[in-house]
């Protein structure tokens, strides 16, 4: 894998994306975040060497490099999920290439539906942990140049800053919740039983997606921080019927909160 990564670093940077400090992926319904970053190259997935391509809508699947809070960044503008058929070199992929372009820490952000009876739809929720149900991307033969075989994942979220995000959120007066956030394979929305069962094991939200990308960027020693929009609810009482556009259009409401965070997290890296 090594191999195809400084290949396609090669080619990145060719195109003049060097050295970002961060990288950034961003979830269903909020790639508007891109808008806040400037002096850009833009270049869609399909068009880089070895790369996945997005699948889903919401997912616009371009890789944005530019200024962003005082800082070079690089942002995924659309994720891959292991619902879309992709093996764990291909989730790896576009982690480990940012990590090879010099990113020092890892945003990310999803859509999720919550499970604690306490979030309402909107809310912003920091990740302080996760519960992973999906197939562990390390799976399979480990080459030691990237990482170790067997890494530690007793902070997956960084407390720092996680710390320095509910400072910021105090400061703008944004209410946000922490919590535990699950991640099981999709596509299908959650039964009521299911929701059930992730509340039962210690989850506060579940979605489709971030935790491989956790694992990834802790299995090569990045510090990560991750915020959940709750977009949907999975408790009793108030499961309703809901459709992938209905997350679009909820994440996209608590879109600018969410961009106010993180843009003052970024500039304090």
């Amino acid at each position: 894998m090594l191999e195809k990564i400084n290949e396609t670093v090669r080619f990145l940077k060719d195109a003049g994306m060097n050295n970002p400090e961060a990288g950034i992926i961003l979830g269903t319904g909020l790639g508007g975040l891109t808008a806040a970053v400037k002096n850009t190259i833009e270049i869609s997935y399909s068009d880089i060497p070895h790369f996945p391509v997005s699948t889903v809508d919401g997912h616009a699947g371009r890789l944005i490099y530019g200024d962003f809070a005082g800082r070079k960044v690089v942002a995924m503008k659309g994720r891959f999920h292991y619902y879309e058929g992709y093996n764990a070199d291909k989730l790896a992929f576009p982690v480990r290439v940012m990590k090879y372009l010099g990113i020092r820490y890892l945003f990310l952000s999803n859509a999720a539906g919550g499970v604690n009876p306490l979030f309402r739809v909107g809310d912003i929720m920091i990740i302080t942990d996760h519960i992973n149900l999906l197939p562990n991307p390390l799976i399979g033969p480990n080459d030691e140049r990237i990482g170790p075989r067997f890494p530690d994942m007793s902070e997956a979220y960084d407390k720092t800053l996680i710390g320095k995000a509910l400072r910021i959120a105090e400061k703008h007066g944004i209410m946000v919740q922490k919590g535990v956030y699950l991640a099981t394979t999709g596509p299908t929305f959650e039964t009521p039983s299911e929701y059930r069962y992730f509340r039962t094991i210690g989850a506060d939200a579940v979605g489709m997606s971030t935790a491989s990308e956790v694992i990834i960027a802790r299995h090569m020693r990045l510090p990560c921080f991750a915020v959940s929009i709750i977009t949907d609810l999975g408790v009793e009482g108030k499961i309703e019927y809901t459709t992938h556009e209905m997350v679009q259009r909820e994440a996209e409401k608590a879109e600018a909160r969410m961009t106010t965070i993180m843009t003052d997290l970024v500039a304090e890296i």
